[in-house]
């Protein structure tokens, strides 16, 4: 496996966005793009990438801007100044535009977790008919009300001026819940998996784990409102392959509840290849959970039969 580190022009006109390749020993079978979540970045995501390199696939992804290394001069969890939502979706586009200029014709297949989940929802309305499959992981589904209230708080903020602020309350109506399911938590992040060494490394990251300012806030409200939309929904093409998957004790799917609602909503638009599964006792971060190669196997498989 090689690594690739390198630089694309955002689609906001000002800033540069890192981005990785994982490039296979041999000629890749197909390809995989990540879209990384909320307050992380892609570097997190290096292991999986590395199994998915030893069965064939390239992988890439990118640090959306305001994470990782693509954080501004604004700060972590500071997109940009306009059409913020707009702009992280099509950074996830220009990224696949550049990926199949290098692998053109290859099977392509895009994962988003979490916030990242939230872009790939949004991605498959517009560009769904440009790949082969998603693989749909940690998604949500807040009440209308509460994305509605935090588009009009953050807003707000934006509006008098303190769009690169902290905005405390948001994030303890937001996070605030997450913790009640877990007996005798350890730290304040031991929503995120049961992996203790996990949870400390991301406590100890400064890319992880920062606060979300008053334009991320809005941002996140930005992705999330088309989501309740049916004919959004509709838009994407009934034959693609969706996965989707979450932890049956992941609170930002309400236990289940949320992702099993996405399944729900996308079969009745009649997509015909939605495939939905919980696994029991996990929590948030599939990817990081105690068993994460069980995981790793469960998408490469579905990818392998989708191709």
């Amino acid at each position: 496996m090689t690594r690739e580190d390198f630089y694309f022009d955002s689609r906001d006109g000002i800033n540069k966005i890192h981005a990785v390749r994982w490039i296979p020993a041999g000629e890749p079978v197909a390809v995989l793009q990540i879209i990384h979540g909320m307050c992380e970045h892609v570097d997190r995501y290096e292991d999986f990438a590395k199994y998915m390199c030893e069965k064939g696939f390239l992988v890439t992804a990118n640090d959306h801007l305001g994470h990782g290394k693509s954080i501004t001069e604004k700060g972590p969890g500071y997109f940009t100044e306009k059409n913020s939502a707009n702009v992280v979706i099509r950074d996830v586009h220009r990224l696949k535009k550049l990926t199949e200029e290098k692998y053109n014709h290859k099977p392509y297949f895009i994962l988003g977790h979490s916030m990242g989940s939230f872009v790939l929802r949004n991605y498959l309305f517009r560009y769904g008919k440009g790949i082969s499959g998603a693989i749909v992981m940690g998604t949500g589904m807040e009440p209308y009300f509460k994305v509605l209230s935090m588009e009009v708080i953050s807003s707000l903020g934006c509006f008098f001026g303190k769009s690169n602020k902290h905005n405390l309350f948001i994030t303890k109506q937001g996070f605030g819940t997450y913790l009640k399911r877990i007996e005798n938590p350890r730290t304040m992040s031991d929503w995120l998996t049961k992996r203790e060494d996990i949870v400390d490394k991301y406590i100890a990251d400064p890319l992880s784990g920062f606060l979300f300012t008053n334009n991320g806030y809005k941002t996140l409200s930005e992705l999330l409102l088309p989501l309740y939309k049916k004919n959004n929904i509709e838009k994407i093409p009934v034959t693609l392959p969706v996965l989707i998957i979450s932890g049956a004790e992941d609170p930002v799917g309400d236990y289940g509840k949320a992702p099993r609602a996405v399944y729900e909503s996308f079969k009745k638009t009649g997509m015909q290849k939605v495939t939905f599964k919980l696994y029991e006792g996990d929590r948030h971060e599939l990817l990081n959970e105690t068993d994460n190669q069980t995981v790793y196997e469960d998408i490469c498989t579905w990818i392998t039969e989708n191709k």
